[in-house]
């Protein structure tokens, strides 16, 4: 009978072992599906904005102004669309100035020099050369002085009027790309910022309790791999940072889009200690592979304090998203912190106790990410942590 018991208990514990492994699948699955969703509605965007202003920018040059093939026209407009999001009107304005460059550096060239293989190639070397100069860095201010020098020297000569055309094409081409992206089709900013910080969230959340799973399993390899992981946000964490450049951008030039300043604001204070947690996770994974690599003793309360604070990054990014205030976030920080002050004051071992003090790090942080002033969140941490 009692074998016929343990028999049952074992088969229950398995069964709700796998109803929960469905439960996290399915969830999983379904915010897979709305980040994929989010993601093609955004590339039908962009992509419905390219060909709006490359027909607005080609009809405006041709139509209006008279240009008899305007070809740059609708390359500059999407070329300013599709530059780096946050970049847009950087990217016009170093467009037009490259354009500028360009013509300016070649014009003068050419009549020094006259035309040629070899004038071509000096051309575009000095005009390169001076926009790397004036800028420090490759983009498109230096991309539009080499093409417009190549043009110029190319068939200056032969075309009268070409740097005239040159800079007309280029000035429709990318104020045509901003208006589309500003009046008539702005992207919606919260989008942008709910898709890029997406993975920076669920990165943080899973390895938080992989490193809470390995502190109670006492499993140093699974600790390293979660220590990896977090090494490797670095990619993701930059995109969240051109993403909120973006926003940014979006709710300065569109005016459909003012409203939004506020929730931007309130993304962008989130985003500057995210980097905060970022690095205090990495640093939280570390200590916890050296513990269990010594074998030192891991009091109980540890695990749990790394799996609230798992959750209340879960928390952080549900409430920022909805526009709730952070109390549920608030919450589950303190509880992070005070069962993190129970295991200090059960542990007393150096590695232990250096998670201990991770732990009041990034809770902190996650304070400050919800608006508390530093002062208050660590008030708030250590009065969590000795209660």
């Amino acid at each position: 009978m009692a074998a016929d018991r343990g028999d049952l208990s074992r088969r229950d514990a398995a069964a709700e072992h796998a109803k929960g492994l469905a439960v996290k699948v399915r969830r999983s699955g379904a915010e897979g599906g709305r980040l994929r969703l989010r993601l093609f509605e955004i590339i039908l965007l962009v992509a419905v904005q390219c060909g709006l202003a490359a027909a607005l920018s080609w009809w405006l040059a041709h139509e209006v102004l008279g240009r008899p093939a305007p070809v740059f026209a609708p390359s500059a407009a999407v070329g300013t669309i599709v530059g780096a999001l946050g970049q847009r009107a950087r990217r016009t304005a170093e467009l037009l100035l490259g354009v500028g460059l360009g013509l300016l550096v070649s014009d003068l060239l050419v009549r020094l020099v006259g035309f040629g293989f070899w004038q071509i190639g000096l051309v575009v070397a000095l005009s390169i050369a001076v926009a790397l100069t004036m800028t420090g860095r490759s983009g498109a201010l230096v991309a539009q002085a080499g093409g417009t020098a190549v043009l110029i020297a190319t068939f200056a000569q032969a075309e009268q009027g070409l740097e005239w055309a040159r800079i007309v094409d280029a000035g429709v081409g990318g104020l045509v790309g901003l208006v589309v992206v500003a009046l008539l089709l702005p992207v919606n900013p919260m989008r942008i910022l709910d898709r890029a910080t997406a993975p920076v969230v669920a990165t943080l959340r899973t390895q938080l309790r992989e490193v809470a799973h390995a502190l109670a399993e006492r499993d140093p390899d699974r600790a390293m791999r979660a220590l990896d992981q977090f090494g490797a946000m670095e990619p993701d964490l930059e995109r969240m940072h051109e993403a909120l450049g973006g926003a940014e951008e979006v709710v300065t030039i569109a005016p459909a889009r003012w409203r939004r300043r506020i929730d931007v604001e309130h993304y962008r204070r989130g985003i500057q200690h995210i980097d905060r947690v970022a690095l205090g996770c990495l640093t939280l994974a570390r200590w916890a592979a050296t513990t269990l690599q010594y074998d030192e003793p891991v009091p109980e309360e540890l695990p749990c304090a790394v799996e609230r604070l798992a959750e209340a990054i879960h928390l952080l990014a549900q409430e920022a998203r909805a526009g709730r205030p952070f109390e549920q976030t608030r919450n589950a920080v303190s509880d992070g912190a005070c069962l993190a002050g129970r295991a200090y004051h059960k542990g007393r071992k150096p590695f232990s106790d250096a998670i201990v003090v991770q732990l009041r790090t990034v809770a902190s942080d996650l304070l400050r990410a919800t608006g508390c002033e530093p002062e208050a969140a660590n008030r708030m941490v250590r009065e969590a942590a000795i209660s």
